[in-house]
Protein backbone atom coordinates (compact mmCIF):
# COMPACT_ATOMS: atom_id res chain seq x y z
CA UNK A 1 0.00 0.00 0.00
CA UNK A 2 0.93 3.92 -0.47
CA UNK A 3 0.95 4.15 3.38
CA UNK A 4 3.53 1.23 4.19
CA UNK A 5 5.40 2.29 1.18
CA UNK A 6 5.68 5.84 2.65
CA UNK A 7 6.47 4.28 6.18
CA UNK A 8 9.77 2.41 4.52
CA UNK A 9 10.50 5.66 2.70
CA UNK A 10 10.87 7.45 5.77
CA UNK A 11 12.56 4.97 7.67
CA UNK A 12 15.42 4.90 4.71
CA UNK A 13 15.51 8.98 5.00
CA UNK A 14 16.05 8.16 8.37
CA UNK A 15 18.71 5.96 8.61
CA UNK A 16 20.69 8.55 6.07
CA UNK A 17 19.99 11.27 8.28
CA UNK A 18 17.39 13.13 6.14
CA UNK A 19 14.78 14.29 7.61
CA UNK A 20 11.40 13.00 6.72
CA UNK A 21 8.78 15.38 7.26
CA UNK A 22 8.71 17.18 3.95
CA UNK A 23 9.05 14.12 1.68
CA UNK A 24 5.69 12.20 0.72
CA UNK A 25 4.96 9.84 -2.09
CA UNK A 26 3.51 12.70 -4.83
CA UNK A 27 7.17 13.01 -6.31
CA UNK A 28 6.62 9.29 -6.93
CA UNK A 29 3.78 9.66 -8.27
CA UNK A 30 4.56 12.63 -10.72
CA UNK A 31 7.59 10.57 -11.81
CA UNK A 32 6.07 7.55 -12.32
CA UNK A 33 3.82 9.23 -15.09
CA UNK A 34 6.70 10.59 -16.71
CA UNK A 35 8.39 7.57 -16.70
CA UNK A 36 5.53 5.71 -18.20
CA UNK A 37 4.69 8.23 -20.68
CA UNK A 38 8.45 8.80 -21.89
CA UNK A 39 10.32 5.43 -21.10
CA UNK A 40 7.30 3.21 -21.25
CA UNK A 41 5.20 4.87 -23.97
CA UNK A 42 1.96 4.15 -22.47
CA UNK A 43 -1.07 5.79 -23.62
CA UNK A 44 -2.58 8.83 -21.63
CA UNK A 45 -5.64 6.62 -21.24
CA UNK A 46 -3.64 3.99 -20.08
CA UNK A 47 -1.56 6.46 -17.44
CA UNK A 48 -4.87 7.75 -16.39
CA UNK A 49 -5.81 3.95 -15.18
CA UNK A 50 -2.84 3.45 -13.23
CA UNK A 51 -3.15 7.30 -11.54
CA UNK A 52 -6.70 6.74 -10.54
CA UNK A 53 -7.73 9.52 -12.67
CA UNK A 54 -9.81 7.39 -16.00
CA UNK A 55 -13.15 7.20 -13.70
CA UNK A 56 -14.76 10.45 -14.92
CA UNK A 57 -12.11 12.21 -17.27
CA UNK A 58 -13.46 16.11 -16.06
CA UNK A 59 -10.15 17.14 -15.16
CA UNK A 60 -7.87 16.98 -18.50
CA UNK A 61 -5.30 19.14 -16.99
CA UNK A 62 -4.14 16.99 -13.96
CA UNK A 63 -2.41 14.56 -16.12
CA UNK A 64 -0.78 17.58 -17.85
CA UNK A 65 0.44 19.15 -14.69
CA UNK A 66 1.74 15.16 -13.69
CA UNK A 67 3.68 15.28 -17.63
CA UNK A 68 5.02 18.11 -17.66
CA UNK A 69 5.62 21.28 -15.52
CA UNK A 70 7.18 24.80 -15.48
CA UNK A 71 10.17 23.42 -13.43
CA UNK A 72 11.10 21.19 -15.90
CA UNK A 73 14.23 21.45 -17.83
CA UNK A 74 13.84 20.16 -21.70
CA UNK A 75 17.81 20.77 -21.61
CA UNK A 76 19.20 18.55 -19.38
CA UNK A 77 20.34 15.06 -20.51
CA UNK A 78 18.23 12.18 -19.35
CA UNK A 79 21.39 10.51 -17.92
CA UNK A 80 22.10 13.46 -15.92
CA UNK A 81 19.40 13.67 -14.14
CA UNK A 82 20.53 12.16 -10.92
CA UNK A 83 24.40 13.02 -11.69
CA UNK A 84 25.75 14.28 -8.44
CA UNK A 85 28.79 15.67 -10.59
CA UNK A 86 26.95 17.75 -13.40
CA UNK A 87 27.53 21.21 -14.01
CA UNK A 88 24.70 23.43 -12.58
CA UNK A 89 22.29 24.33 -15.34
CA UNK A 90 19.30 25.79 -13.28
CA UNK A 91 19.45 28.99 -11.16
CA UNK A 92 20.49 29.10 -7.92
CA UNK A 93 17.56 29.32 -5.58
CA UNK A 94 19.96 31.55 -3.12
CA UNK A 95 21.66 34.00 -5.04
CA UNK A 96 20.17 33.25 -8.82
CA UNK A 97 23.34 32.20 -10.18
CA UNK A 98 24.54 28.69 -11.80
CA UNK A 99 26.58 27.56 -8.59
CA UNK A 100 25.89 25.17 -6.04
CA UNK A 101 25.87 27.42 -2.93
CA UNK A 102 22.16 26.86 -2.19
Amino acid sequence: TSSAFLECFRNNLCDISVHPRYYGTHSFRRGGCQWLAVVCRWSFRRICDWGGWAESFDNPGTLFKYLLSWVDNPLERREDFFNPDRPPIDPCTHCGRTCTCA
